[in-house]
């Protein structure tokens, strides 16, 4: 039987809806980073602006404290990057992208180079003493090799503590109110619970696939950074549905999850930087249009983004402090009239929320060319 074709309008849309960015969704804000199988989290802010899109009525303070009540922790995950997760995925997702972690540190020379001849039990077992004694920076773990292990690259022996052991970085980092610099401890420490044991990526894939389907086997290993993905995907494939996009590439899904019409109407949304809705497909004709790949630079999303009718259409820059901020528009395209009020609305929009509901001051859209 051949499978159905879907449309990039199509993916567009159903991306959105299991995004919750066609209308925002009204459940807790652990819910939804469940649903997300975590959110980017390089800069300490950015999470609060990807629930406050996708969430009605999200206040900041429900994320800070599922941050101080350890219920959702900023960990390196998916792609060796910080996400924000819930602690039960950080302990689930840590062992399945550990070999991408380990990958960064044993085949990137910046790394791999520091490490030849050293006996890393040694380093790390006194690198988990020292983060479960108290919360450490890098630069405490460095000084700390340096004693130890005088006769090897410090960096390098501090970096791999923070690469194989399951280390999460505690508040203050990521909080809205106040931040500080990165400390690590270990999630099981932290947590009080076993990081998980299964390697196996099957789950972490029907996650995905929850929230980003339907996807390729590539689509799935940009967004994990894993390799080897054909095994375990052709293994669940008797437990999805398959399609294939206006390439004729193949895509799974979940049985019974569902698609999205193509005349769906989709408001327009900000996004932080990195938001995992432009960064998880190998092909993100979905959602990011030529214009926006094509622009220098920013064709990875490393800027923060605005979507018009469900595709990126430009980037944004807010500046200044309460009551005076301000934020700055660049389209990638011509807006029509109607488009450009969208814009400003919930530009103004994002005003309120990052000054905790104050009213924006004078002038404070502005149009770069």
């Amino acid at each position: 039987m051949t499978a159905p074709v879907l449309s990039t309008r199509v993916l567009n849309r159903t991306l959105l809806a299991r995004q919750h960015l066609l209308a925002r969704a009204t459940m807790p804000a652990l819910a939804m980073i469940g649903h997300l199988a975590g959110l980017q989290a390089q800069e300490p802010k950015d999470p609060y602006v990807a629930l406050w899109s996708r969430l009605e009525g999200f206040e900041p303070a429900e994320l800070e404290s599922l941050l101080i009540e350890r219920r959702a922790v900023r960990s390196v995950l998916m792609r060796s990057t910080v996400h924000l997760a819930s602690i039960d995925d950080a302990l689930a997702f840590r062992p399945v992208v550990q070999p991408v972690l380990d990958w960064e540190l044993f085949r990137n020379k910046t790394w791999s180079v520091g490490l030849e001849g050293v006996d890393l039990e040694p380093v790390l077992e006194l690198g988990r003493r020292l983060m479960e004694e108290r919360p450490r920076s890098l630069a405490e773990l460095r000084v700390a090799m340096a004693e130890r292990f005088p006769d090897h690259d410090a960096t390098t022996l501090a970096y791999a503590c923070r690469g194989r052991l399951p280390t999460l970085q505690v508040p203050p980092r990521g909080l809205w109110t106040t931040s500080g610099q990165v400390k690590l401890t270990t999630l099981d420490h932290w947590s009080g619970r076993r990081v998980g044991t299964e390697a196996a990526p099957d789950a972490m894939i029907l996650r995905y696939l929850a929230a980003f389907g339907p996807a390729s086997t590539s689509d799935v290993a940009a967004w994990s950074r894993l390799t080897g993905l054909k095994e375990p995907m052709e293994r669940l494939r008797p437990r999805l549905r398959v399609f294939r996009d206006e390439r004729g590439r193949e895509l799974f899904d979940l049985p019974d999850a569902p698609i999205a019409e193509s005349d769906q109407p989709a408001p327009v949304r900000f996004f932080p930087s990195y938001d995992n809705v432009f960064l998880s497909h190998a092909d993100r004709s979905r959602v990011v249009p030529e214009a926006m790949r094509a622009a220098p630079i920013r064709s990875q999303i490393t800027f923060s983004a605005f979507a018009v009718d469900g595709f990126g259409t430009g980037f944004w820059t807010a500046k200044g402090q309460a009551g005076e901020r301000s934020v700055t528009l660049e389209p990638m395209r011509p807006l029509a009239a109607v488009e450009r009020r969208a814009v400003e609305d919930e530009a103004l929009a994002l005003l309120r929320f990052l000054d905790d509901g104050r009213e924006p001051g004078p002038d404070p859209i502005r149009w770069a060319a």
